[in-house]
């Protein structure tokens, strides 16, 4: 299992702190740092079952500055949302846990973090 963090998001502090408590075994990347390439966003969102646009972080500066709220939400501008991800990682929903089934969880309760182990 592989959880996507910012260490300053309160709410990734908060799934480590739980995986900690349960005594889950997994991997942390720090996103910001270690940039997931625009392969690895295709793979969480088909593990993930969401689109682009459903992991985006539409109130951030990035988001702002791109005018990402009227970029169209239809296949045609898939990899364009997409390539904005990679390019601003900070666009990217957190925490992302990786399953060890193969699935994914945004991990944002204390519900998403238990699922995601239990998988």
């Amino acid at each position: 299992m592989e959880i996507w963090i910012n260490p300053a998001c309160s709410k990734c502090r908060s799934a480590i702190s739980l995986l900690d408590a349960e005594g889950a075994e997994y991997t942390v990347r720090r996103y910001l740092e270690d940039v997931p390439s625009e392969d690895e966003i295709r793979d969480v969102l088909g593990r993930l079952g969401l689109e682009p646009w459903d992991i985006t972080r539409t109130q951030e500066a990035a988001a702002k500055e791109l005018g990402l709220k009227e970029w169209p939400r239809d296949e045609t501008s898939r990899e364009r949302w997409i390539s904005a991800l990679a390019e601003h990682p900070k666009l990217i929903q957190r925490p992302i846990i990786t399953a060890e089934d193969g699935t994914a969880v945004v991990a944002r309760t204390d519900e998403a973090v238990r699922d995601a182990m239990s998988r």
